[in-house]
């Protein structure tokens, strides 16, 4: 890992310790390094010059992996990467080395999770710690110098066959170094590795149920009974003449001996040297310096044909293998092209529903607008029935006004004829009344 930091580098001043760890199948391969921590500072919550890199320390070593990642809750979807390591002197525990995707998310994750239990039935806590720097001290296989690079082909998730791109989904190295996807390692519930069986949670170590060695371990897989080898002191096989219990279990490669047939049951046994399954070499049940002493290889023929018939079945039981993991895929992505079948149905089904009530609400739309355009229509015919017989009524007022005004003239008319009558009447009167 690069010693860059993401805030500016840390001053001198800053209290740091330093950690050494390990990870890796021990029998396999063993990577170890050192990480260099910022010291827990109640005055300073956040320390200058931290990184989006934390070191989750002392889990306890029953939180399986998907237990951790549950534990995390939603913080898993801003983690880039996550790798399980063990610390020196805490062979119960372990720890985790969290990249995330921002600053911010990191302060996040330290803020929410410093000094949080793990469970409410227990007394321990998550303790979260920044991290300055990682250095590996050990050799790595295939030159891998830190978690963080990465190589120009992505490898891929034993689980869904997909790219290990950190970019689109956060990736979770088991202790024994092998790599998954976050949200695919949190389905598996048990505490071994999917790949390589390898076990987090290491059992107590074994003694010798009659001497008490730890060493060359036997173990009866009919009675439990555990005794050393035949290089110590042979308790083991002394089992087997006691009590016919032919079957035996070695407990550092996990290998079942059998005393009866004097060879081992296994077919294929997992490499030392690279991990890869290879084939046992069988014994010769008629000598103990393989087949040669005691001649039944001598003829050709019949060693071609039984190698032939081994070389057969070998092929037939891995193409049968290859048959069923193949069936085993197709029926995955058969299974993911039904699911996204059903969504893209639904989703139609949907949007017919849609359109549907839509065209509903259009038609009751169009309704109301026809009721509008009738209704106009008839106040439009009121409206021009109404203009008309206001002109009509106007001008028979206007009539009626020009008769009443007449009628009212004429009568005006004749008071004063009237008044002009009567005027000379009085007249007419008065000189009478004068000539009397």
């Amino acid at each position: 890992m690069d010693s860059g930091s993401h805030a500016g580098e840390p001053s001198s001043s800053v209290m740091t310790k330093a950690l050494p760890f390990s990870s890796g199948n021990p029998r396999i391969e063993e990577t170890r390094g050192v990480m260099h921590l910022f010291h827990d500072d109640v005055t300073s919550p956040l320390p200058v010059g931290r990184k989006p890199l934390v070191c989750v320390h002392g889990v306890p070593n029953h939180m399986t992996y998907a237990d951790f990642c549950q534990f995390c809750g939603s913080f898993i979807r801003h983690m880039l990467e996550m790798r399980i390591v063990r610390n020196d002197a805490m062979e119960d525990k372990y720890s985790a080395l969290i990249t995330f995707d921002s600053q911010e998310s990191t302060d996040d994750f330290y803020k929410h999770f410093k000094g949080k239990r793990f469970s409410s039935l227990e007394p321990e806590t998550c303790n979260v710690l920044f991290v300055i720097d990682v250095q590996y001290t050990g050799s790595i296989e295939h030159g891998q110098a830190s978690f963080l690079t990465s190589s120009a082909e992505q490898p891929t998730c034993p689980v869904c066959l997909e790219r290990l791109d950190q970019e689109t989904s956060g990736t979770l190295t088991t202790i024994c170094n092998h790599s998954f996807h976050c949200s695919c390692i949190s389905k598996w519930t048990d505490s071994s590795c999917p790949v390589c069986r390898y076990c987090q949670q290491q059992p107590e170590k074994s003694t010798c149920f009659l001497c008490q060695t730890s060493e060359n371990l036997w173990m009866c897989v009919i009675c439990g009974f555990v005794g050393c080898g035949r290089f110590k002191e042979g308790h083991a096989i002394m089992h087997w003449k006691d009590t016919q219990h032919c079957y035996s279990l070695e407990l550092e490669t996990q290998r079942v001996w059998d005393y009866a047939g004097d060879n081992y049951v296994h077919r294929l046994i997992q490499s030392k040297a690279d991990g890869k399954l290879v084939e046992l070499n069988s014994l010769c049940p008629h000598g103990g310096k393989g087949c040669g002493s005691c001649g039944c290889s001598e003829d050709p023929e019949i060693s071609e044909a039984v190698l032939n018939s081994k070389v057969e079945a070998i092929v037939n039981e891995y193409s049968e293998l290859l048959s069923s993991q193949l069936e085993n895929q197709r029926l995955y992505y058969e299974a993911i092209i039904q699911e996204d079948k059903n969504e893209t149905e639904r989703e139609i089904a949907k949007a017919v529903e849609q359109a549907a009530s839509a065209n509903l609400k259009l038609l009751k739309i169009n309704a109301k607008i026809d009721k509008c355009v009738y209704e106009k229509k008839f106040l439009d015919d009121v409206n021009e029935n109404l203009l008309k017989n206001r002109d009509i009524w106007k001008a028979k007022l206007n009539e009626m006004e020009e008769r009443e005004k007449n009628t009212l003239r004429a009568k005006d008319e004749k008071i004063r004829d009237l008044e002009e009558q009567l005027r000379i009447l009085m007249l007419c009167l008065e000189t009478g009344n004068h000539a009397e």
